[in-house]
């Protein structure tokens, strides 16, 4: 197990760091002004496939921004309410985001071998190493756990799988 539900991407690190998080993935390019809410991180386009949703403490996954240049003050703003995305992947370079990732401070990762919007969903368990330029992707979610936050001994009963913990049943 582990690495047959795993895909290395590598490309162009712009903003360094090392995290690892759930993917929100979206096909649709993010406008900052007027696009997120950044105190709670969340998109609010009306017509966005994740309208409604938040990326704080997500890997958000995207073609790229569009709209004004108020992307990278919203995103900076996000960064400072402390509902950023914990790192960004995208395919379109232009300057709002080239700004954006600087002032956001996150991980960033870009020109990837392969196209990420094909490569990673939505809950699959993502570590971004903007220092070499490289993504790894666990499909299905956190490896040994559950999609999401830290793994509890709960999540392991509830997913099955190797080192999940019996409470109190002896098999």
């Amino acid at each position: 197990m582990g690495e047959a539900n795993t895909v290395t991407l590598r490309g162009r690190g712009l903003v360094g760091g090392v995290v690892e998080g759930e993917a929100l993935v979206t096909r649709d390019s993010i406008s900052g002004w007027g696009g997120i809410e950044p105190t709670g991180g969340r998109i609010i386009e009306s017509r966005h496939e994740l309208s409604g949703q938040s990326f704080k403490d997500k890997i958000l996954v995207f073609p790229g921004a569009k709209g004004s240049s108020g992307w990278s003050g919203m995103f900076h703003m996000s960064r400072l309410a402390g509902s950023a995305p914990k790192a960004m992947i995208f395919n379109y370079m232009n300057t709002k985001i080239a700004l954006g990732v600087v002032v956001t401070r996150v991980p960033a990762v870009t020109d990837l071998d392969q196209n990420p919007l094909d490569v990673i969903e939505t809950g699959d368990w993502v570590r971004v190493d903007a220092d070499t330029g490289t993504v790894v992707v666990t499909k299905g979610g956190r490896p040994g756990g559950g999609v999401g936050g830290p793994e509890t001994g709960a999540e392991k009963a509830a997913t099955g799988r190797p080192g999940k913990e019996v409470g109190g049943h002896d098999d």
